[in-house]
């Protein structure tokens, strides 16, 4: 049976080096405020340090050194550095944790002797690795750009990162049966499967995945057609999955709130509810997005009964089908 790499030696083959200073020298020699210091470390997500633990690395050093330029140099005020830290913090934190699941899942189907090599093959495909996820980045930096450059070419930056979207979500029905049904491993494969799924549609049809919570994913798209594809296909194309249960799907059209790559707004929790009323294998829509939809070839926009929603008031859904002329 081999034995397991020190997780001091795997900390130093990612960090390129070992961990030599203490908090106070780690500050020292990057020039920043100790203050700062400490808020930037914990909102990447680290815990605090004692004065005389050896827990930072050079490499620390040098982004905190870097994170102190960008702050000496005005380009970002101490607010800005501190935001900056927490969004890459929790976005790193999520990707670090969904890679090491992939990787765990190989070694836990290899057996525990492929641990030394796996870990030393990961090592060697860590340039190749940067490369890939610095230029996934700047694409999704790209799209992003564009997308709120052409929101604020239309007149709709009265306030900052507020404007129209349509916002969906999807859900599996009957999630908590089946997880009383399934064993954890199973349960895992279900919720993976349907993720996958549901990204794979949503990308495909022009639309991004906000955030997904197990048996629900929330996605945004900026025209109607393309939101309206999407939650058919994912009414429909989840259903092939014969572990999967079916799907229910609510779509709202209105303005919403982007924030810490989040949405926020009556929108989104208009659309949630609308989920919720769905029946399994079905859509349903509010009232602004029948409207923009109800002269689209292909689709059908039927009126359903009214709901009362909590702290939303009376909701008028709207069951969205695709229109099959007759002998196609």
């Amino acid at each position: 049976m081999s034995s397991r790499p020190d997780p001091k030696a795997i900390e130093s083959a990612l960090l390129g080096g070992e961990a030599v200073y203490t908090r106070e020298q780690a500050v020292e020699l990057a020039g920043a405020d100790a203050e700062l210091a400490g808020r930037i470390w914990r909102a990447l997500g680290f815990p605090s340090q004692g004065d005389e633990t050896i827990v930072f690395a050079e490499s620390d050093v040098e982004s905190l050194r870097i994170a102190n330029s960008l702050l000496q140099e005005g380009i970002l005020d101490e607010e800005g550095v501190v935001r900056f830290a927490r969004a890459m913090g929790q976005t790193m934190a999520r990707l670090a944790d969904w890679q090491t699941s992939i990787l765990s899942t190989l070694i836990f189907r290899e057996g525990e002797d492929s641990v030394s090599p796996l870990m030393g093959r990961v090592k060697e495909l860590l340039p190749d690795v940067e490369r890939l996820l610095l230029h996934i980045w700047r694409r999704q930096l790209s799209a992003s750009a564009a997308r709120t450059l052409a929101v604020m070419s239309n007149g709709q930056d009265s306030v900052p990162n507020y404007y129209p979207l349509i916002v969906g979500f999807a859900d599996l029905v009957s999630f908590t049966t089946l997880s009383r049904e399934l064993d954890e491993v199973e349960l895992a494969g279900v919720v993976e499967g349907f993720e996958a799924t549901a990204a794979d549609i949503v990308a495909s049809g022009g639309g991004r995945v906000v955030k997904t919570l197990g048996d629900e994913v929330l996605y945004v798209a900026d025209s109607p057609a393309e939101a309206a594809d999407i939650a058919l296909r994912l009414a429909s194309g989840v259903k092939t999955h014969v572990e999967v249960p079916d799907v229910r799907v609510g779509l709202a059209s209105g303005p919403v709130l982007t924030l810490h790559g989040d949405v926020f707004g009556t929108t989104v929790n208009r659309s949630s509810r609308l989920t919720s009323f769905a029946r399994p294998g079905t859509v349903l829509i509010d009232d602004n997005l029948a409207e923009s939809l109800a002269d689209e070839e292909g689709l059908q926009v039927v009126r359903v009964r009214a709901r009362h929603a909590h702290g939303l008031g009376l909701i008028q859904p709207y069951a969205l089908r695709r229109n099959f002329e007759p002998g196609g």
